[in-house]
């Protein structure tokens, strides 16, 4: 299979269809959730979208509303999920994006998101948390930039030195030194 490009116009159309058609709440994470909020020239190969039950009734109703909207089930993905549930207090940082008739789509605030995206910290999610930074400073928005940044360093050390430079260079923006 080729990989999808979703921009933002075919992200939000999906989400605006789930939430007229599934039930409970979602959390909308990763590049779809940056192409709504931030950087809407984003495009991403999957809608990272989490069940905040965390059932697998969830996850199957997800991936057979994705088929009927003409999506590879591959192009959802709500793996994010152990991730997220990896970080205390996280209901706390989720602020509604789309409510339905029976569901709400969440995303996360500007703290859970840059917390989600320090520990993969691919060049595509540095990306993405450098935009967020110009937003949030933009915006004025609220940042716990101390919680990320304890995040940040307290991560395992890695023999990856590419990764060492992103890691360095989320530290520096988060900081307020050099550019974002």
């Amino acid at each position: 299979m080729a990989p999808l490009d979703l921009d933002r116009e075919r992200i939000l159309r999906f989400l605006e269809a789930a939430s007229r058609r599934l039930s409970g709440e979602w959390l909308l994470v990763g590049g779809a959730a940056a192409a709504l909020w931030f950087s809407e020239e984003r495009v991403t190969e999957d809608i990272d979208l989490v069940g905040l039950a965390g059932t697998p009734e969830e996850r199957l109703r997800l991936m057979e509303f994705a088929a009927a909207e003409g999506l590879p089930v591959e192009a959802v993905n709500s793996a994010a999920d152990f991730f997220l549930r990896r970080i205390e207090g996280w209901r706390d940082h989720i602020e509604p994006l789309l409510r339905g008739p029976s569901a709400t789509i969440h995303r996360p605030d500007a703290t859970l998101f840059l917390l989600l995206k320090c520990s993969r910290l691919s060049e595509i999610d540095l990306g993405d948390c450098l935009a967020l930074l110009d937003f949030v400073r933009a915006e004025a928005l609220a940042l716990d930039r101390g919680r990320v940044l304890r995040t940040l360093v307290s991560l395992p050390e890695t023999d990856d030195e590419a990764l060492r430079l992103r890691r360095a260079r989320l530290q520096a923006a988060l900081e307020g030194r050099g550019e974002s």
